[in-house]
């Protein structure tokens, strides 16, 4: 997956807007951060709680580990975009999306992933 193309899933649910957050791409949803591409572009972080972080390390330890110290041990997980398909960072995304979104936006797509 290119960095473009993590782009465009990003945007592509609901009222994720495009922004920067110390120098480097973020995605919000009504102005908190589901997802970020690391400075070096060739990562990416989702804003997934542990056992949702826990299950996409366990199938795919290539693709998906935890971001460094405490933010990662509350869920915040790194992706490796070259290593990393569009199925299943699209369903990362979505996760960290609702966990990001407020649950009356979340309710109004619960059809979405």
């Amino acid at each position: 997956m290119t960095v473009e193309a993590f782009r465009r899933l990003a945007l592509s649910l609901p009222e994720a807007v495009e922004s920067s957050h110390m120098g480097h791409p973020d995605f919000r949803v009504r102005g908190k951060i589901f997802a970020t591409i690391a400075p070096d572009g060739k990562r990416a972080g989702l804003n997934l709680v542990p056992d949702q972080q826990l299950v996409f390390m366990n199938s795919l330890p290539e693709v998906f580990v935890p971001a460094p110290g405490a933010w990662g041990a509350r869920g915040f997980t790194m992706v490796t975009l070259r290593k990393a398909k569009k199925n299943t960072v699209q369903d990362a995304l979505v996760m960290a999306w609702r966990n990001t979104a407020p649950k009356q936006l979340v309710s109004l797509h619960s059809g979405l992933g």
